[in-house]
């Protein structure tokens, strides 16, 4: 885009936002416009679809501090947009005086167009363009010269989407390749292994394309995990809960533990064992990026809901034989403290 490019449109009025809004009004303006002038929702109208790409090279300038003021200084000092132009007997003064002064001309009476085709102007030969200018100045503008009278500034990147997507536990946990659609186009991403829900991954170059042939934008991607039965996760640890009976606790025993990766894996469950309570198996967790982690194995008590004959006489005996153990024994003081 040429610096007369820039003087000629009001990025501003384009968003319909003050010169003094905020990088957060900006943002949210452009939401607004670009969602009520999107092509999908004015199909076969040339106009829409214009109005749809200005406001995208609107946005991409003013979202960028660096273009934002360089967009303002070259409209300050165009004085808001005028071209820089003195024709025979202008008189104008000021700007266009100052600049035909520079490059050969009279003030009010040079000649001198920026910006336009090359051509004579005075002793200097082909007329200077709008780039050349800047390029006095340091590059002002973000204009890279090419030479003594080309340059070329890199083109602004397309604006970041955002998306939502579902994935199941299992798909999380182990990495997926899955396909979104975000402003009618099918996208490709690779989940990595170990994500969580409500996790964000950015994918670089997924967002909108460039309307000026610059890089397209990024997609921001929110993940959305669906919880599974028996498994949840902790980083890269994986969590299970997995019953035992009442003798097992009291007694101790070895349990088979299913890995979730297929097979199990042998777990030695203590004499007196509390419900509750959390074994580890090193190494048996989720396999990431960053390392794999351990499987964490919480117990948990069963009691049965019915116990008849022998099994109750049991438990009545284990009652009077343990009568003087007192399980709440000291919660009342504790409570009061």
């Amino acid at each position: 885009m040429s610096g007369q490019d820039w003087l000629d449109k009001d990025f501003y009025a384009v968003l319909g936002v003050s010169k003094d809004a905020t990088a957060a009004e900006i943002k949210k303006a452009y939401r607004k416009k670009a969602k009520e002038l999107h092509p999908d929702r004015h199909p076969g109208d040339p106009a829409a679809e214009d109005r749809f790409k200005a406001v995208g090279e609107a946005y991409s300038v003013l979202n960028d501090a660096e273009q934002r003021q360089q967009y303002d200084a070259i409209r300050a000092m165009g004085s808001g947009g005028a071209r820089f132009a003195s024709g025979p007997g202008g008189g104008a003064g000021g700007f266009e005086d100052v600049f035909s002064a520079m490059f050969g001309g009279a003030p009010g009476g040079g000649n001198v167009r920026f910006g336009g085709p090359a051509g004579p102007a005075g002793p200097g030969g082909a007329n200077p363009s709008m780039e050349d200018i800047l390029s006095m100045f340091g590059g002002g503008g973000g204009f890279a010269g090419a030479g003594p009278s080309t340059a070329q500034r890199t083109p602004p990147a397309g604006a970041d989407l955002s998306a939502r997507a579902k994935l199941s536990f299992r798909q999380a946990a182990e990495g997926t390749e899955l396909t979104v659609t975000v402003g009618g186009r099918n996208v490709t991403a690779r989940i990595p292994a170990g994500v969580h829900d409500g996790q964000k991954i950015r994918l670089r170059g997924k967002g909108q394309p460039s309307i000026h042939g610059g890089p397209a934008g990024d997609l921001l991607l929110t993940l959305e995990v669906a919880p599974h039965p028996v498994w949840s996760a902790d980083g890269a640890n994986l969590r299970i809960t997995v019953p035992v009976s009442f003798d097992e606790a009291v007694l101790g025993t070895t349990l088979e533990v299913p890995l979730f990766d297929g097979g199990s894996v042998r777990m030695k469950v203590p004499a007196g064992t509390p419900s509750g309570r959390t074994l580890r198996a090193k190494g048996k967790g989720l396999k990431t990026s960053k390392g794999t982690g351990d499987l964490l194995v919480t117990l948990e008590v069963a009691v049965p809901s019915h116990v008849e004959g022998k099994a109750r006489a049991a438990v009545e005996d284990l009652r009077a034989a343990l009568a003087d153990e007192d399980p709440r024994r000291g919660l009342t003081e504790a409570a009061a403290r």
